[in-house]
């Protein structure tokens, strides 16, 4: 924005000098030449200053300047002399507006601006002919035939450039889709490919236990084959798991291109109400005694978007807990309403020894609770991490629908 501004403002410093210079020879004109200097002014200051994004849309800027001379030409009575003068700077301003809304505005607009700002183009010499002495109706339809030439070459080099942008927008739309596609290929070829080899040696482990393990093993030793076996079990079903994601996020990524903005992804969207079977897969797969409190009336009460953003914060937070903090023998995870009826998740993991790799001294990861901020924040909620007492706690906020 810094960048921007010195040449938007000297861009508005020129318009404002080209505005009084055409302004300021009415000063010695008689009174009604001043609404021709006046139009002259407003057309060329929408034609310098009109942006498409601005914050005066293009079309309306061009719509109005149009309408607004086309009602002088109706209205104008004097004299035609002082015509003739702002006649080439209203001009060449309508058709200036004329090329650039062809090119910029929309096509459910742009059927109606454009045509209007052409009627302004072709029946401004008009406003001379039809008060000019000797001047008739053979002067006025020679001279807005004449206007027809500009006013068709403004159209096509709108056209032609709007031609380009959308030949431009084209490529970099399949730009995106082959980025999408190579993903998508990677995806399947490469990381699925790792998983099910992952898959496949629990499997082989399994299927040595069941036919291996027969021989008699008393006491203790098959109360450790059976937790062995479960261990298997476990890393089976999580690979199970990981390749169903990967295979709906390919799906996503291939159908993207012909998915409209409004409909939902084919991704599965988790919630709070999901949040005790990934505590269970979580305390499964470890020492550290889990404990979640869910609040019955929490699920259910957020959006979609939030819903799952908050299954994601405590899927992160439990991730982050087994990769940093593995000798953490306490974990809390919370999920309840504020007393501004917002929606509050927390996860915090304590260990009663202190460890280097423990939390508190995460030298690496934090990229994935950064892009959960952001999406987070973008939802209007809040998202904290940081050492609490002899641990880590994430503490995630989100506001909830208003209830009627």
């Amino acid at each position: 924005m810094d960048d921007e501004a010195p040449p938007r403002r000297k861009r508005r410093w020129w318009c404002g000098v080209a505005a009084a210079m055409t302004i300021a020879p009415a000063v010695v004109a008689p009174p009604s030449a001043y609404p021709l200097a006046v139009m002259a002014a407003l057309t060329l200051t929408a034609a310098m200053l009109a942006r498409p994004s601005g914050r005066i849309p293009l079309d309306r800027a061009a719509g109005a300047a149009a309408a607004l001379s086309l009602a002088v030409d109706i209205g104008h009575f004097g004299p035609p002399g002082p015509v003739l003068f702002w006649y080439p700077f209203e001009t060449a301003a309508l058709i200036v507006l004329l090329a650039r809304a062809v090119r910029h505005v929309p096509v459910p607009r742009v059927g109606f601006v454009g045509p209007l700002t052409g009627a302004a183009v072709i029946l401004l010499p008009l406003r001379f002919t039809l008060h000019a002495p000797g001047a008739g109706l053979k002067e006025s339809l020679f001279l807005c035939s004449l206007a027809l030439i500009p006013a068709g070459c403004a159209t096509g080099v709108g056209l032609y450039l709007r031609s380009l942008d959308n030949r431009r927008a084209h490529a970099v739309a399949l730009a995106r889709r082959e980025q999408r596609l190579e993903v998508a290929r990677d995806l399947h070829d490469f990381v699925a490919h790792e998983v099910t080899g992952i898959v496949l040696e629990a499997q082989a482990a399994q299927l040595g236990e069941d036919t291996g393990g027969t021989g008699g093993t008393g006491g203790t030793g098959g109360t450790a084959g059976e937790e062995h076996r479960a261990l298997l079990q476990r890393i089976e079903k999580a690979g199970l798991r990981a390749l169903d994601s990967m295979d709906r996020t390919v799906t996503a990524l291939r159908e993207a291109e012909g998915r409209r903005e409004d409909e939902p992804p084919p991704t599965r969207l988790h919630g709070l109400a999901d949040l005790p079977e990934l505590v269970d897969r979580f305390s499964s797969m470890g020492t550290a005694e889990v404990t979640l409190s869910l609040e019955t009336e929490t699920a259910g009460i957020l959006s979609r978007e939030a819903e799952d953003t908050a299954y994601r914060v405590v899927l992160e937070s439990l991730t982050n807990i087994r990769r940093h903090a593995p000798r953490a023998d306490r974990v809390q995870v919370l999920a309840g309403r504020t007393a501004d009826r917002s929606v509050e998740i927390s996860v915090t993991d304590r260990s009663d020894q202190r460890v280097s790799t423990g939390p508190g001294r995460r030298a690496h990861g934090g990229t994935g609770l950064a892009g959960l901020a952001e999406r987070v924040g973008t939802l209007g909620g809040t998202l904290e991490a940081g050492p609490s007492g002899n641990g880590w706690r994430v503490s995630c906020l989100l506001p909830a629908p208003a209830v009627r």
